[in-house]
C-alpha cells in the first residue's frame, strides 16, 4: 500500500514538473567513453543502453541481467542478442519517457528515439560501420536554465550526437516508433515512413524526423487549448469528447453547408463522437447542429459535387447522409485550386465513423472502447501534423489513419480482427487488478496504450476511466524480438496491397471520358458475342431455311443423346486451354493494347445539352462494365499469371462438377445457394468469401486500351 502511494506521488511529479527541471544535472564539456560497455554491442547501441539505464535508474549490468533473466529465449540466440537487448532497453525506457507530460516538446527525446532506431539497425559490434559513426555535434543542444533533459542525462556526456549524414530505414522505424503512440501506429507505420521519406530515397533523416515531431507537439498543444475554451463550452461537449479539428474559423477558408438549394456559411467542428456545424449569424454563431457519428443509423460520408442552386459543378464537398436526416447534407470546402481541404476532412470524418463501426461490430465497451477511440484520435492528430508540416496528401492505400486504411487494404478485416483480439487482452488484464495502477514500469517489454497517452496529455481524465472500472493501461502491443498477430496481419495485408495498386493503376488508364467512347470500347470488347448473337437471331428467324433446319436437327439430336450437359464443360475446358496457351505462348511478350476507334467528338455545347444526370450514371455503369470486360480479357490473355492459374484451376473444377453432377441437382444447388446467402448461419462466412473474391478481383490488371484516330475520309465528309 505504501509503495503504491509513493508510486502515485512519483507519477504526479512526472505530470506536474517539466522534464528538464525534474532531472537536472551537471554538464560536461568533453566526450567520454561509456563506462563498462557491453562487448556484444556497437558504440551507438552501448550509448543507447547506457542512457536507458540512466532513465530507469538501473545499472547497465543489472539491466542486461534483467534482460537475460526475463527473456531467456531471446538472450540465448547469439545472432539476435544485440538487437533484442537494444529493443528491451528501448522499450523499458520508452515506457517511462512517454509518461512524462512534455516529452513531445523535448528535443533530446527526439535525439534519443532517433538513436534507438540507429542502434536497432546496427546493434552488434560488426555492424557499426553501416552507420559510419560520427560523434560530431552538428545539432547543438539547446539547454535552458533548468538543466539537462531526462532523455539526455549527460553526467558523463556519452550521448551520441545525431549528425545529418545518418538516416534510418523502414524496419528500424517500424520497430521503435510505434512504442510511442503519439509518433506512430503499428497499423500505419509503413505508410507514415513512406510519407516522411518520399523525397529522400527511402531513408529517414533526423531533420525530417525532428520537424515531424515538432509538428505533432504543435497540434497537440493546439488541440489541448480547446479544452475549456469558448468553443468547447458553446458546443456543450460530453465528458471525454475531444475536439479533433475546426474549419471555417478563418474568413478566407469558409465552410458552406448545403441542404437542398439553401446554403449557409459557418464553422464545422469534428470531435471523436460527432460533427458540429454552427451557422454564421450576426456577429456570432448560431446553435450548433449535431451529426452524431457514433449512432448506428446507416451513415454515409463520401465526396460529392456541389454548386449554386443545387448544380453539380465543384468537386469540393463532403456528403453526409443517414436515416436521422431527411435531406442529404453537403459540407463544401471552397479553395482556389484542387480539393485537398475536402479530402482531408473526408478522411478524418470517415476515420471517426469507421472507429465507431469497429466498436459496434466487436461490441467493445469500457477501456476497449476508449482505446479504439484513442487510436483514432491520436491518428488524426498525427495526420494533421504531417499535413501541416509537409503539405502532403495521401491516397487510400497510403493513409496513416488506421481504421480508414483497414477498410481499404486487402484483407483489412483481418487487421481489425487482430486489433479486436489485441483489445481483448487489455480487457482480460483489467479484470485481474483491483485498482488503477500507473506504474512507471509495469512490464519491461510491454508498451503503453493510446488511451493512457491521452490521459498523460490531459485529454482524458483519469477519473473518467476509474468510473468505468478500468485498472490497467498496458498490453503487449509490441514485444521484444517477436512479431504479434497484429503485426502479422498488417504485413500480410501490405503484401497484397502492391498488386492491388498496380491493378488499379491500369484501371485508371482504361477509363475513358464520354459516353460515346465508352460505348465504342464496349462494342469492340463484345464483338465476338455480338456476332454469335446475330447468328442465333438469323437462325431463329429462319432467314436461311437450310441452315436453320440443320441447326434445329442438330439441337434435337444433342437433346436426345443427352449431350447438352457437355456444352458448358466443353466451353470451360476450351477457355482454360486457351488461357494456358496464351500464358505460355506469350509469357515473354507484352500484352498488346486493345484497339478501339472512338466516335466523332462533339463540341462543348452539344455535350452540355446531352449529358444529363441519367446519362452520367449510364456512363459510370458502362465504365464499370468495360473494366470488368478488360479484366476478363487480361485473364484470357494471361496478363496476370497467378490469377490465370487460379482461374484455370477453378474452371477445370467447375467443368468436372457440372460434368458429373446431374443438371437438375445442379439447379437445385444453385437455387439453394441463392436463397440462403443472407441466413444468419451463412452470412458471416459468405461475407468473408465475397470480400476475398473482391480482393482477388482487385488484384487483376485491366487490359490496356488504345484509342485510334478516325480515318480522315468518311468522318470528315
Amino acid at each position: 500500500m505504501e509503495s503504491s502511494r509513493r508510486m502515485g506521488i512519483f507519477e504526479n511529479l512526472l505530470r506536474q514538473k517539466s522534464l528538464k527541471s525534474l532531472f537536472s544535472g551537471r554538464k560536461a564539456n568533453t566526450a567520454a567513453e561509456v563506462p563498462n560497455p557491453i562487448p556484444q554491442l556497437s558504440p551507438i547501441a552501448n550509448s543507447v543502453v547506457f542512457r536507458c539505464s540512466k532513465i530507469l535508474h538501473i545499472l547497465t549490468e543489472k539491466l542486461q541481467k534483467c534482460f537475460e533473466t526475463e527473456l531467456p529465449d531471446h538472450a540465448s540466440q547469439p545472432s539476435l542478442y544485440a538487437r533484442n537487448l537494444v529493443e528491451y532497453c528501448s522499450y523499458r525506457a520508452l515506457n517511462v519517457m512517454i509518461k512524462c507530460l512534455d516529452h513531445m516538446a523535448d528535443k533530446d527525446f527526439y535525439r534519443l528515439t532517433f538513436d534507438m532506431m540507429l542502434a536497432w539497425e546496427a546493434p552488434g559490434t560488426g555492424t557499426e560501420s553501416l552507420l559510419k559513426e560520427s560523434f560530431s555535434t552538428s545539432h547543438p543542444r539547446d539547454d535552458d536554465e533548468d538543466g539537462e533533459s531526462l532523455f539526455y542525462i549527460n553526467s558523463t556526456n556519452v550521448a551520441v550526437q545525431v549528425d545529418e549524414k545518418k538516416s534510418v530505414g523502414l524496419e528500424a522505424f517500424a520497430r521503435v516508433a510505434p512504442a510511442c503512440p503519439s509518433i506512430a501506429d503499428l497499423i500505419t507505420v509503413h505508410n507514415l515512413f513512406d510519407a516522411l521519406t518520399s523525397s529522400f530515397g527511402g531513408r529517414l533523416h533526423f531533420i525530417i524526423y525532428e520537424k515531424y515531431l515538432k509538428s505533432i507537439n504543435k497540434v497537440l498543444k493546439a488541440s489541448k487549448g480547446h479544452i475549456g475554451s469558448t468553443l468547447s463550452s458553446s458546443l456543450h461537449l460530453a465528458d471525454g469528447e475531444i475536439i479533433l479539428d475546426v474549419a471555417g474559423v478563418i474568413p478566407t477558408q469558409p465552410v458552406l453547408q448545403h441542404i437542398g438549394i439553401s446554403v449557409w456559411p459557418g464553422r464545422l467542428t469534428l470531435t471523436n463522437y460527432a460533427l458540429y456545424f454552427e451557422s454564421l449569424g450576426v456577429g456570432s454563431h448560431d446553435k450548433a447542429v449535431v451529426y452524431d457519428l457514433a449512432m448506428d443509423s446507416e451513415q454515409i460520408v463520401k465526396p460529392e459535387l456541389t454548386g449554386p442552386l443545387g448544380a453539380r459543378l465543384f468537386d469540393k464537398a463532403v456528403l453526409y447522409k443517414s436515416t436521422n436526416v431527411t435531406d442529404p447534407v453537403y459540407f463544401e470546402f471552397p479553395e482556389l485550386k484542387g480539393h485537398s481541404r475536402r479530402d482531408y476532412w473526408l478522411s478524418i470524418v470517415q476515420e471517426v465513423l469507421h472507429a465507431h463501426r469497429f466498436i459496434r461490430k466487436y461490441n467493445l465497451a469500457g477501456i476497449q472502447r476508449e482505446e479504439a477511440l484513442s487510436k483514432a484520435t491520436i491518428g488524426i492528430f498525427r495526420y494533421r501534423a504531417l499535413r501541416e508540416a509537409f503539405r502532403t496528401s495521401l491516397s487510400d492505400f497510403k493513409s496513416i489513419l488506421a481504421f480508414n486504411l483497414a477498410e481499404k487494404l486487402p484483407k483489412g478485416d483481418m487487421i481489425l480482427e487482430a486489433l479486436s483480439n489485441h483489445l481483448e487482452l487489455l480487457h482480460a488484464r483489467s479484470k485481474t487488478q483491483n485498482c488503477i495502477e500507473l506504474k512507471s514500469d509495469i512490464s519491461p517489454h510491454v508498451l503503453s496504450v493510446s488511451s493512457y497517452m491521452l490521459v498523460i496529455m490531459g485529454f482524458i481524465s483519469l477519473e473518467k476511466l476509474e468510473r468505468k472500472g478500468e485498472n490497467n493501461f498496458s498490453i503487449p502491443l509490441i514485444t521484444v524480438g517477436e512479431t504479434t498477430s497484429l503485426e502479422l496481419a498488417v504485413k500480410e495485408s501490405y503484401c497484397h496491397s502492391g498488386s492491388v495498386e498496380a491493378a488499379n493503376a491500369t484501371v485508371d488508364q482504361v477509363k475513358m471520358e464520354g459516353i460515346g467512347t465508352n460505348f465504342a470500347v464496349m462494342q469492340e470488347l463484345l464483338h465476338p458475342m455480338i456476332e454469335v448473337g446475330k447468328l442465333l437471331v438469323i437462325l431463329a428467324e429462319w432467314e436461311d431455311r437450310l441452315k436453320s433446319s440443320a441447326f434445329i436437327v442438330f439441337l434435337i439430336y444433342m437433346t436426345y443423346r443427352d449431350w447438352i450437359k457437355y456444352i458448358f464443360p466443353s466451353i470451360f475446358f476450351y477457355l482454360a486451354v486457351l488461357m494456358l496457351w496464351n500464358k505460355y505462348r506469350k509469357k515473354i511478350q507484352r500484352m498488346k493494347a486493345f484497339q478501339v476507334t472512338p466516335p466523332p467528338s462533339k463540341n462543348a455545347v452539344e455535350q452540355l445539352l446531352t449529358l444529363q444526370e441519367a446519362i452520367s450514371q449510364l456512363e459510370a455503369y458502362i465504365q464499370t462494365g468495360n473494366v470488368v470486360l478488360l479484366k476478363l480479357r487480361s485473364l484470357l490473355l494471361a496478363a496476370a499469371p497467378q490469377a490465370t492459374d487460379r482461374v484455370v484451376i477453378a474452371m477445370i473444377v467447375m467443368a468436372l462438377v457440372i460434368a458429373f453432377l446431374p443438371f437438375k441437382h445442379l439447379v437445385e444447388l444453385m437455387l439453394l445457394d441463392a436463397f440462403t446467402q443472407e441466413m444468419p448461419l451463412r452470412k458471416k462466412s459468405n461475407d468473408k468469401i465475397k470480400r476475398r473474391v473482391k480482393e482477388w478481383w482487385d488484384r487483376i490488371p485491366a487490359a490496356p486500351v488504345r484509342l485510334l484516330r478516325p480515318s480522315t475520309g468518311k468522318h470528315q465528309k
